[in-house]
């Protein structure tokens, strides 16, 4: 006697199941937006979504967000996904989102102003019908690229962590993202919609070698395949697992200590805690931030400037507190002029020290060079430097950069803290116009070129 095997998409429909029950995905009343962009993820997600219609009596609605970027080809996938919304006979709504002009007005990348637009669309959407689910589709190996995106520009536990299979969403935490495909690899998809016919698009900016994500998915995760080990991908989602459910636990236990009237004292908790701590109480004022703010707050206590003219300062309770411009020290207005007559000669304000020499031409600098130590062009510097403080007002043109800038807004933008702001060291000439700030690059109408005849060899070191 024969068996019967059931085609693929049953069982891709089954394991669907199975993952929408295990990990409580299942909204109550079994109505759900669902984010198809025309791809191979998202049109599997909806195949198999509708799949489960009748079983677990789901109510779906597509939504499409055209983030008008590719042309014609986004005009294209709008329409692919329109005629297999009315195929499936599921509502399907659609929107033009502005991500070019986002990105112009925030400053954003363009890969984060589609990311915040689509998110609020999609959170619209939900609300708009009175549905507090949204699902979404990614797979296995956009966790797995997620986790290396976020290694490589330093995130904690939290956010390598990320990409779970629910959270709330980051554009309404009243919608809830649930995340049904996380079980299933892109290779695993593709074999199904193949076996299927299951028709999608191909999104040609996946291939753009410009963005990282690419060359993660197409370069990187490859080579650490081929080179390191054949599991990696797998390896990656158990990592993001394991993290994923301690920075929960830090989080709840962090939340927990901010609602204890009597809390254990902020000095005695682990690092892990403090940090979460100040981490939720920055976001809860609306401001938050990344490692160095949190960790100058935690050791340090200084005040820190989150944005121009918002300052925050820990208390020794643990608890954060606004700060104003009177709270800071005062401007230091220690000021000297320096001579550069001899061939060398030095300087001391305020505790740094400064010395420089006149030479014929930039010395080559060893592996071991000092990083204190600068070059410029003497005869476009003069023979008088003032040393002085930073001062409100104050405009400078780092290297490389077209034109000058308000100071302030060069060393907010560098996250130096504001107190610190205050004790920089600068150098001016004797028409006022700085050429050298402590720990930024010289000034770009002062550096030594070919055609430059005299070298100024500048040197600083904070004294004991």
């Amino acid at each position: 006697m024969s068996r019967h095997y059931p085609p693929p998409v049953d069982a891709f429909v089954q394991q669907l199941e199975a993952h929408l029950r295990s990990h409580s995905l299942l909204p109550g009343d079994g109505r759900l937006v669902v984010a198809v962009s025309g791809g191979l993820d998202s049109m599997m997600l909806l195949h198999g979504l509708h799949g489960l219609v009748d079983s677990l009596r789901l109510r779906l609605v597509v939504a499409h967000a055209n983030h008008q970027l590719r042309g014609r080809e986004s005009a294209g996938d709008a329409r692919s996904v329109a005629r297999t919304a009315a195929r499936l006979g599921l509502p399907c709504i659609q929107a033009r989102l502005p991500v070019a002009a986002a990105r112009a007005a925030s400053g954003d990348s363009l890969e984060m102003a589609a990311r915040s637009l689509r998110h609020q669309f999609l959170a619209d959407v939900a609300v708009a019908r009175g549905i507090s689910t949204v699902a979404v589709a990614h797979q296995a190996d956009d966790r797995a690229e997620l986790v290396l995106l976020r290694l490589i520009r330093g995130a904690g536990s939290d956010g390598l962590g990320a990409m779970s299979w629910s959270n709330p969403s980051p554009a309404n935490p009243a919608v809830r993202l649930i995340r049904p495909l996380l079980g299933f690899t892109r290779k695993a998809l593709e074999e199904i919609a193949r076996s299927r016919g299951i028709r999608h698009r191909e999104d040609a900016s996946n291939r753009d070698p410009g963005i990282l994500r690419n060359r993660i998915r197409t370069e990187l995760l490859p080579l650490l395949e081929r080179e390191y080990s054949p599991a990696i991908r797998s390896l990656l989602v158990r990592t993001a697992d394991v993290l994923g459910a301690e920075a929960e636990l830090v989080q709840t236990e962090a939340e927990r200590w901010l609602q204890a009237e009597k809390p254990p004292p902020f000095d005695t908790l682990p690092t892990a805690l403090q940090r979460a701590v100040l981490r939720i109480q920055m976001v809860r004022a609306g401001h938050p931030v990344g490692f160095e703010p949190i960790e100058r707050l935690r050791t340090a206590g200084s005040v820190e400037e989150v944005a121009p003219g918002i300052r925050f300062q820990r208390d020794p309770s643990g608890r954060l507190r606004r700060r104003t411009a009177n709270d800071l020290p005062a401007f230091d207005d220690n000021a000297q002029w320096l001579a550069l007559a001899a061939p060398s000669g030095s300087a001391t304000v305020a505790g740094t020290r400064v010395q420089y020499r006149l030479a014929r031409s930039r010395p080559r600098r060893s592996g071991h060079a000092a990083s204190a130590a600068e070059a410029f062009d003497a005869d476009a510097v003069g023979d008088w430097v003032l040393l002085r403080h930073w001062q409100p007002g104050d405009r400078f043109q780092p290297l490389g950069f077209p034109r000058p800038s308000k100071l302030q807004n060069l060393l907010v933008n560098r996250k130096v803290p504001a107190a610190r702001r205050r004790q920089l060291l600068v150098a001016a000439t004797r028409d006022g116009v700085v050429f050298w700030v402590e720990s930024l690059p010289p000034g770009e109408a002062f550096k030594v070129t070919a055609a430059s005849r005299h070298v100024l060899l500048w040197k600083w070191r904070a004294l004991a």
